[in-house]
């Protein structure tokens, strides 16, 4: 019998570690809580865990803190940062620090049962990847794009509009898409908030990061009349969103360079 996965939940705040666990409950998986960063490395050193589920701002040790010792040890450990609104750009940064994804508060239980489920097939990925499966990283991505790490991504364009679209390593988790709902045009989007949601075949809801702060000049409306597209070409055809940016040099500081 398969050992049961692991997950961790760290907050300073037990009612908030509960409600996690709560939401998590029923998935078979092995649950363990924890009240600091410190204590939360001390579990870790023990067990293992697939999923690390950690709040950004906790005293001590934060949550960033603790991802990048998690990571330093363990690449292959999903941590999945909870934050508030006032911290999404650190939220941001995070991910360009190693963390899997984040999730911003107040959310519902299914978010965070539908995030995790992400982690571990990305875990799952990472660990064929350095066994000598085929990489998922195969995938034409062309110069000057940048991303929240497997999530969104960015790309100037000469007339200074940036192109937005989800990461190919987004796709390949996600497996199959059941419906997609873009922003609309004309409405201003904040880097690190979300700009398109998306429902996979098990009716699951995603929500895919915008990569820059900008106004929405245009959406790609033939993605949602031919999928493959997408998935073919996610760099090119299968483009998303075209942003008219605001602040696009301090936002490219937060993304990880791609292509």
């Amino acid at each position: 019998m398969p050992d049961r996965i692991k997950i961790l939940i760290v907050d300073d705040e037990p009612p908030v570690c509960t409600s996690i666990a709560s939401a998590l409950a029923g998935g078979g998986y092995h649950i363990d809580t924890v009240n600091s960063g410190a204590e939360a490395l001390k579990r870790d050193g023990e067990n293992r865990y697939d999923v690390i589920v950690a709040d950004l701002m906790m005293p001590g040790i934060s949550g960033i803190d603790l991802l990048k010792a998690v990571k330093k040890k363990r690449p292959e450990a999903m941590v999945i940062m909870v934050t508030g609104y006032p911290s999404i750009k650190t939220a941001v940064q995070s991910v360009k620090l190693g963390a899997f994804d984040y999730i911003p508060k107040p959310f519902a239980p299914d978010e965070i049962r539908a995030l995790v489920a992400r982690a571990l097939v990305r875990k799952k990925l990472f660990e064929e990847e350095h066994v000598g499966a085929d990489s998922v990283h195969e995938v034409p991505i062309p110069d000057g794009t940048y991303a929240i790490a497997d999530n969104s991504w960015a790309r100037l364009e000469e007339d200074g509009h940036v192109r937005v679209g989800i990461h190919h390593i987004f796709l390949r988790i996600l497996g199959s898409i059941e419906s997609i709902e873009f922003p609309a045009i004309g409405e201003q989007v904040y880097q690190g908030e979300a700009c398109v949601r998306i429902v996979d075949e098990k009716g699951r809801s995603h929500r895919l990061w915008a990569p820059v702060t900008g106004r929405v000049a245009t959406v790609n409306n033939e993605i949602s009349e031919d999928l493959s597209v997408l998935f073919d070409n996610p760099y090119l055809d299968g483009w998303m969103l075209l942003f008219a940016p605001s602040y696009l040099d301090k936002d490219l500081e937060n993304l990880q360079r791609i292509g």
